[in-house]
């Protein structure tokens, strides 16, 4: 098996502990520190620190529920709002070719977090899936999470 060296993860994976409590309920109250892109009064759009593709943006209401049933009409439209505008971010920054939008709504669906329903936004480009994945089993993310998230939360500043 051929190795891929990358020394400076280690300090993440070194900083990684078992959290307690929800990722999207804890980015609401650190958002810069979960790389929030933005909080409308219903949602919350943020990167994926596990990214598919380079701009995985993950969008959830503020609720904590995993079931769409329980979120209103207010909340139902704000959240598909916030997505909109998270596509838009994405097409201004990162100019994708199109785009994977879904919800995996239980464990059974492939949902990682099941406790707090969220969309993925995953920009896709002609040619984004290469020999890496398949051959390699190693995906290559073309730009840093950091250096990301500033670019998308510039452009949502100057937007708004």
């Amino acid at each position: 098996m051929d190795k891929l060296w990358a020394p400076w993860r280690n300090k993440y994976i070194s900083s990684l502990k078992k959290k307690r409590g929800c990722i999207f309920c804890r980015a609401v109250k650190t958002p810069k520190q979960k790389l929030v892109v933005f909080k409308t009064r219903h949602s919350i759009c943020m990167l994926n620190i596990f990214p598919y593709n380079n701009g995985h943006l993950m969008v959830c209401p503020l609720k904590h529920t995993a079931e769409l049933s329980a979120l209103n009409e207010r909340e139902i439209l704000d959240l598909f709002h916030a997505l909109l505008k998270a596509q838009g971010l994405l097409q201004a920054v990162l100019k994708p070719q199109g785009y994977n939008i879904g919800m995996n709504l239980k464990r059974t669906s492939g949902a990682g977090i099941t406790g707090h329903l969220h969309v993925h936004i995953v920009p896709r480009w002609n040619g984004d899936t290469n020999f890496m994945p398949v051959l390699g089993q190693t995906k290559v993310i073309s730009e840093s999470l950091r250096h990301l998230h500033k670019r998308l939360k510039d452009a949502y500043a100057k937007a708004n």
